[in-house]
């Protein structure tokens, strides 16, 4: 579980945050939301400690972030695991060993066990298959799962994941978003995604935090959307026509 506690941060002078109070809570899909500009890749930079906030606590498992030494900081780097929007891949190194790569670098298994450590989280997102290839010679959605495979290597608590559908098929990002919200329910994860695909938002939010303008607008489950009142939310969301059309239905259905 992460808890945010009244996190404000500021650029020369202006605030980009303001006062964000949320729980990230395990074994869910927690996705933070909002239009660009509204401070929710800032809000994740915090979370992370690539930002510092001026004010506010990042409580890990009650471990304040914000008041950890460097020695305290790298063992909690050790339990996050991260997904990047552009997958991230070394070019020059094969399938497996760029999800060996964390475990060369922090694990004190044999190598034997480190590959056998890889070649279990790549079964596990179904590309057992294509580990001596190289990240040229696959599809932008298999250099996702690699990178879903590389952040689960060694077995962190807390998953961190920037636009985890940029670039994919609607088809492919189905994939992708089942394949997280299933591995943050086997390994009861708290798992973080900063996101602007809808069908992400309809299909794993377990938990959704809205930021508009810096502040928490609003928050709630997929389950919510679809009854919310808050006019930018339903503005944000149901911008297009099919949208609005599906959460009139989706009422009425209820009504019934």
């Amino acid at each position: 579980m992460i808890q945010l506690k009244s996190i404000c941060k500021s650029f020369e002078g202006k605030a980009v945050l303001d006062d964000i109070n949320f729980t990230f809570e395990n074994g869910k899909t927690n996705l933070i939301i909002g239009q660009s500009g509204s401070g929710k890749t800032v809000l994740m930079k915090c979370i992370v400690g690539l930002l510092t906030p001026e004010r506010g606590e990042v409580l890990y498992d009650n471990r304040n972030l914000l008041a950890m030494g460097k020695a305290e900081k790298k063992i909690l780097r050790k339990e996050m695991g991260m997904i990047f929007q552009s997958a991230a891949l070394f070019d020059s190194l094969s399938v497996l060993e760029n999800v060996m790569f964390p475990l060369d670098m922090f694990s004190a298994d044999t190598y034997r066990d480190r590959v056998r450590r890889a070649q279990f989280c790549l079964d596990r997102v179904n590309l057992l298959d294509a580990q001596n290839k190289y990240p040229g010679e696959i599809s932008g959605g298999m250099q996702k799962r690699v990178a879903i495979a590389r952040a689960i290597a060694l077995n962190p608590q807390y998953l961190f994941c920037d636009e985890p559908n940029s670039g994919l098929d609607p088809k492919t990002s189905l994939v992708i978003d089942e394949l997280i919200h299933d591995i943050t329910t086997e390994f009861n994860m708290t798992t973080i995604i900063n996101t602007h695909d809808m069908n992400s938002v309809m299909g794993i939010g377990d938990s959704i935090l809205y930021i508009y303008q810096g502040h928490k607008e609003w928050s709630g489950t997929k389950d919510d959307v679809f009854t919310a009142t808050n006019e930018r939310l339903n503005n944000f969301i149901f911008a297009s026509d099919l949208l609005r059309k599906v959460k009139t239905e989706e009422n009425r259905s209820k009504n019934i």
